[in-house]
C-alpha cells in the first residue's frame, strides 16, 4: 500500500525499488516555491548500508509492515545460529550475514527482536544492554579510577572492547550492544 508524504516517520519500514529500508531520521519541508518533500534518513535492513533520499509525493513509495517476534539463541553450528521462536517453539536457522554486527554480542539463550517479512527473517535485534563476564583483560593497579584510562577486554562473547583500568577478569560487566560501549561494572 502507498504511503502519503505526512506518514513518512522515524522507525517505519518502506520498500524502495524491491528493497526494505528502515525510516532512520525524516524532515519534512515545505518551501515557499514548489511542492512538500521529505528528506529521509533509511538504513537498509538486510545490508545495514545507510542512504540519504528525497522523497517527492510523485514517488512510489510503499509501506511495510515488518512482524517482530521474540527469539531465544540456542546454539551455533559452523556460520548458522539456531534460535527457537518465542510464540510457536519452531527452530529458526539464522546465517552470519543477517546476524551482521550482532554476532559480536550474542550470548547463549538470549532473548533478541527479529524482525519478519512475509514469514521471512530480515534482521536480529540485540537488547540494547548485555551483562557480560570479562574473560581476559590486563591486570589493573591499585588505585585506578575511571577517568585514569582503558584497556582492552576479552568479554564472555568473543568480543573485545575498552574497559577501564579497574575493570579485572570475572568481572561482571554491562556493554552498549549498539555501540560496543563499557557502560558499568555490576555486582551479582
Amino acid at each position: 500500500m502507498g504511503i502519503s508524504l505526512n506518514q513518512i516517520k522515524s522507525g517505519a519500514a518502506l520498500q524502495i525499488d524491491g528493497s526494505i529500508f528502515i525510516v532512520t531520521d525524516s524532515q519534512h519541508v515545505k518551501p515557499g516555491k514548489g511542492g512538500a518533500f521529505a528528506k529521509v534518513k533509511l538504513k537498509n535492513v538486510r545490508t545495514q548500508q545507510t542512504l540519504d533520499r528525497t522523497i517527492k509525493p510523485a514517488d512510489k513509495v510503499e509501506e511495510v509492515l515488518l512482524e517482530d517476534r521474540k527469539l531465544q539463541n540456542l546454539y551455533q553450528s559452523g556460520d548458522d545460529y539456531h534460535f527457537m521462536d518465542n510464540t510457536t517453539f519452531e527452530e529458526v536457522v539464522v546465517t552470519k550475514d543477517i546476524l551482521g554486527d550482532a554476532e559480536r554480542f550474542l550470548q547463549e539463550n538470549l532473548e533478541v527482536d527479529g524482525k519478519f517479512f512475509n514469514d521471512e527473517l530480515l534482521k536480529i535485534e540485540l537488547p540494547i544492554f548485555i551483562f557480560a563476564e570479562v574473560t581476559h583483560t590486563e591486570p589493573g593497579f591499585k588505585g585506578d579510577t575511571s577517568k585514569a584510562g582503558t584497556k582492552p577486554a576479552e568479554i564472555d562473547t568473543g568480543a573485545t572492547i575498552q574497559v577501564p583500568l579497574f575493570v579485572d577478569i570475572g568481572d561482571k560487566i554491562k556493554v552498549d550492544t549498539r555501540t560496543g560501549v563499557y557502560v558499568e561494572r555490576v555486582k551479582e
